[in-house]
């Protein structure tokens, strides 16, 4: 158990260190430099760090900044919210090589955020209507999580943390009207036919409608009505809901269940116009208001992107230049909602040859002439469908059907100012603020660090004084236009933002922050112009691809994880393809383990009915025992529906890749967490990528029998589409299990006995086995095993079999022992010891490690009696070294001597090989050295720093000065000058530095 007031008095050493705040992954680091370990979250009953902070309030003060982090303070701390945001600018986030801590600097903000962490475009919005005060006023905030800024959310986070409410992207069977539990039992006299007071009901409804404006599922109306009046809301009015409509507005989505409405407060009066069709909840289109006082255009980001799609907004409301309706006649029919990908394409490649405008009517004629097939005929009777690739004028307002179609092009010109593409970074692994995702195939997002995010807030930091609030700021817009590029003063903070205008009202503008990714209906008054100045930075919300989950890109069950794991939080991007659309897979980094987003996310789709089933103390029969890992640990199949249905669907695939060239269906884009095929045991299986080894070479997992392989990617096999959705579904059914009851815990298993079980139980379909317990932290399952069915004799047990065995008996004890030419410098211990790599052969040895990878990770483990002084092959981390053993512990670990790359390092005896004579071909590529003209000496630290941060992990010139031949070539010691040549103006001699060092450190003596 860990100390607790120890824990206490680092983190609160670390917070009074820090002034201005630090964020949790910064925490994470700095308590590890501090004390060498994670804090132990785990330990101290917690299952998660967060919650271990939140249990600490006088130790700990936490707050959200402006873009959603969470940021942790001393307890008590008097410093102001400006200080702390200084101070916060000054520090610098360190990250080398592959992060696990990701770059989370961002400003330190109040409590009382701007509405960019309440992400108005997820709520049910009413465009006509502010909806984000009252919206708010239903729940607490939902913050969990590392970055989550998951605030009250209108009435879709339900009242009082009601687990309820539903995302409007994601409906469920929850939102409908019925809801179990809803009536109490002594208000049954409001019910189906009874009299009741629709006067008062429509006072009552106005009021919800006040609070709520934003609006709300009707499922949800009786639960707020009984909350609100202490009575059952009469069924009957539900029903007469439609009819009132000088109190409310009833919308109806496009879902397939009729429940399934919208409530929202009764539309402003204005002269009738046409309604447009309503938009699906997953619709990509912008929202389409309608009213021929609007003169919105489509919103377009002019730099890089175009604006994020909004959640279920209201569809009779507003539409872009929405043409004058000459009668008040009812609506046609509803038409399509949305338009194919391939037509959408199809489109925005003729309006870009005609940038000046294309008249809507002549668009049919021009598109068969081009693509010799005829224009859908609901395009043009649902021009609104375009809005999100060019704007829609009616230049003539008697006749709607004369509209003229303006492609806007990406960079285009706003107010004679151009404003640059936002580029991606170069790094491979940049961090991001994820805003939202209604589609995975457009997640918005904005990078995190230099040139970024902090670029953004230096520019918005010069907004706000530029229009400040004295006498000499600039005055509003009179008559701001659709499209048009502005600064506004947000609601509710006095912050300054770019925005672009995207549908103009009689009083109000709808705009679109082109820097955080979301939409907002305000006040004229809050819009000015935007100076030149602020042109200069690329729009910073932008949109990637998730990779993997292209099939799947608007399944709710996707979405809703996405949005439970990654929305708000900032994350680590691996790029996998640099365009216009960045092609990612994301990482949450913040806890002990990676968690890969796009993988977790379609894991969503599993269908939990067709996992093995397992209790405790119940006993399992024909269970196959898979596979038996190196560490104890197994994995076995159980008889489920599960399995009898996955065997079914790859039967069926062996049938369609006998008819089929499979080479059409080779892994083009390998990656983490990414579902394929693979051959095992003759027959093609389900994988899952866990390593990447360059290009070529990759580590997989048979997720259905738990074992581990490396294979060359052109091993690999698509999931035919005809067969993708039905495999996802199929949870895993390798079950991972261990021993229980026996001395020796998972990790410290001899290889005698890995070999003895492996001997018992692979290849035998009839085991059984009884479940002892059940840890959900390690995802494990202890079991006792079973050759036979006699489960019920614990005697007879493999468990009970090998506990009174010599199985686990450690080994005796083995005490431990101890001309000019382009290099490589692996490792730097002082200018005494240093170890070199020929520059000329580095790349033989990729090669070489290449090939060990894919001949041990397919050799099965044997036991080998392992010498002192003997060369052979281990496994470190994720590859294979040629070693040599310096020693055997008596825990069973071993320690090497890396004979390419000079570096020691202990690892189990379980993951050495002997070294074959195909791999003993290269010459061992780490050679020893010391440096030149420099005297022999006892280095102190500081030396050896200095000379270390010179040459480390550097290619250098060594020139020759002398050899010191040994019998064994690792043995061998060099004596070379090293020189520095990446400067162009000077050569820089390591051991000038490294004199003048010793002299100055002999002159302080």
């Amino acid at each position: 158990m860990a100390d607790g007031e120890l824990v206490k008095k680092m983190l609160r050493a670390i917070l009074q260190a820090n002034k201005g705040g630090v964020s949790l992954s910064r925490l994470q680091s700095e308590y590890k430099e501090l004390s060498g370990e994670q804090i132990p979250h785990k330990q101290m009953g917690h299952n998660h760090l967060d919650a271990l902070l939140a249990s600490m309030p006088s130790v700990i003060r936490m707050e959200r900044n402006r873009s959603g982090e969470m940021v942790y303070f001393a307890s008590g701390a008097n410093e102001t919210a400006n200080i702390a945001k200084v101070v916060a600018r000054q520090r610098s986030s360190k990250k080398t090589g592959r992060p696990h801590l990701v770059n989370t600097q961002m400003r330190v903000k109040p409590a009382a955020p701007l509405v960019l962490n309440a992400k108005p475009q997820t709520s049910l919005r009413q465009p006509n209507h502010r909806g984000r005060g009252g919206g708010r006023g239903g729940g607490g905030g939902r913050g969990t999580g590392h970055g989550d800024f998951r605030q009250a959310r209108d009435m879709r986070d339900g009242q009082s943390e009601s687990k309820t409410g539903v995302h409007p992207n994601k409906m469920s069977n929850q939102n409908t009207p019925n809801r179990k539990g809803n009536p109490p039992a002594e208000n049954h006299g409001s019910g189906k036919g009874k009299p009741y007071n629709p006067q008062q009901v429509q006072g009552r409804i106005r009021e919800i409608l006040g609070k709520y404006s934003n609006g709300f599922w009707v499922s949800k109306l009786p639960q707020i009505y009984r909350e609100l009046y202490k009575q059952d809301l009469p069924t009957e009015a539900i029903k007469d809901l439609e009819t009132w409509t000088h109190i409310c507005t009833v919308e109806k989505t496009c879902s397939s269940n009729p429940s399934e409405l919208l409530l929202y407060p009764a539309k402003e009066q204005t002269t009738p116009s046409s309604p447009s069709p309503i938009l699906t909840p997953n619709s990509t289109t912008v929202p389409a208001p309608t009213s021929n006082t609007s003169t919105d255009k489509p919103l377009h980001s002019p730099a890089q992107q175009r604006p994020p799609a909004a959640h279920l907004t209201r569809s009779g409301s507003r539409s872009p230049r929405s043409p004058p309706s000459s009668s008040s006649s009812p609506s046609p029919p509803s038409s399509p909602a949305t338009l194919t990908p391939d037509l959408k394409l199809k489109l925005e490649e003729l309006l870009v040859k005609y940038s000046n405008g294309l008249w809507a009517h002549a668009l049919p004629k021009l598109f068969q002439d081009t693509y010799k097939t005829k224009l859908p005929g609901h395009v043009l009777e649902n021009l609104h469908l375009l809005s999100d690739i060019c704007t829609i004028d009616y230049p003539m307002p008697d006749n709607p059907k004369r509209a003229i179609l303006v492609r806007q092009e990406l960079g285009r010109r706003l107010s004679n100012h151009a404003v640059p593409s936002l580029q991606i970074p170069k790094e491979e692994y940049p961090s991001v603020l994820v805003v939202e995702a209604t589609n995975t195939n457009g997640v918005i997002l904005r990078y995190i660090g230099e040139g970024y995010s902090q670029a953004q807030e230096s520019m918005e930091d010069e907004m706000r004084e530029f229009y400040g609030l004295d006498q000499s700021s600039p005055t509003p817009l009179s008559s701001p236009s659709s499209g048009q590029l502005v600064a506004v003063r947000a609601e509710e903070e006095e912050e300054i933002l770019r925005a672009q205008v995207c549908e103009v009202m009689a009083e109000k503008v709808k705009v679109y922050y082109v820097d955080h990714g979301f939409s907002e209906v305000i006040s004229k008054t809050k819009v000015f112009e935007l100076h030149e100045k602020f042109f200069k930075l690329p729009f910073q919300a932008t949109k990637c691809k998730l990779a993997g989950l292209e099939p799947f890109c608007q399944e709710p069950a996707v979405l809703k994880k996405f949005e439970t794991m990654a929305s708000g939080r900032i994350l680590l991007a691996e790029i996998l393809e640099r365009g216009q659309t960045p092609l990612v897979v994301l990482y949450d980094t913040s806890q002990d383990d990676d968690v890969n987003i796009n993988a977790a996310c379609m894991k969503a789709l599993q269908d939990k009915t067709l996992a093995s089933p397992l209790q405790v103390n119940s006993a399992y029969m024909n269970v196959t025992v898979s596979s038996v890992c190196s560490d104890g640990t197994i994995y076995c199949q159980l008889p489920s529906r599960g399995l009898a249905k996955l065997n079914e669907i790859l039967e069926n695939i062996e049938t369609y890749f006998h008819s089929q060239v499979t080479s059409e269906f080779l892994v083009s884009r390998p990656f983490c967490g990414k579902g394929c095929l693979a051959r095992y045991k003759g027959k093609w299986s389900r994988v899952e990528i866990t390593n990447l080894h360059g290009s070529r070479v990759l580590d997989i997992l048979f997720i259905d029998v738990g074992v581990q392989a490396s294979v060359e990617v052109i091993e690999l096999r698509e999931i035919p589409p005809l067969f993708l959705r039905d495999l996802i579904a199929i949870p895993p059914q390798a079950v991972k299990c261990c021993l229980a009851d026996l001395a020796v815990s998972v990790g410290s298993w001899t290889p005698d006995a890995v070999q003895w079980l492996r001997e018992k139980v692979l290849n035998i379909t009839d085991c059984s086995m009884k479940v002892a317990k059940v840890d959900e932290t390690k995802r494990c399952i202890y079991v006792h095993l079973f050759t036979d069915k006699n489960f019920h004799d614990p005697a007879r047990s493999l468990n009970h079999q090998m506990a009174q065995s010599d199985l686990f008996k450690q080994q005796p004890d083995v005490f431990l022992t101890r001309n000019n030419m382009d290099v490589y410098v692996s490792v730097a211990c002082h200018p005494g010891h240093f170890v070199l790599q020929p520059w000329r052969d580095m790349y033989k040895l990729v090669v070489l490690m290449g090939e060990m990878i894919l001949y041990y990770n397919k050799t099965e483990e044997k036991p080998l009696n392992i010498e002192k002084n003997q060369i052979y092959a281990a496994k470190v981390e994720n590859n294979w070294h040629r070693v040599l053993v310096k020693g055997v512990l008596t825990n069973g670990l071993v320690s090497v001597y890396e004979l390419d790359y000079g570096k020691h390092e202990l690892v189990s005896c379980t993951q050495l090989r002997p070294l074959i004579k195909e791999f003993r071909q290269l010459p061992f590529q780490g050679i020893t050295a010391q440096l030149a003209g420099v005297k022999p000496r006892q280095w102190s630290e500081e030396a050896s720093i200095v000379f270390r941060n010179h040459v480390e992990k550097k290619p250098l010139v060594a020139q020759l000065e002398a050899i010191q031949e040994a019998t064994n070539p690792w043995d061998r010691k060099l004596t070379v000058f090293l020189v520095d040549t990446s400067q162009e103006e000077r050569d820089i001699w390591v051991h000038d530095i490294m004199a003048e060092f010793a002299d100055e450190l002999t002159n302080e003596l």
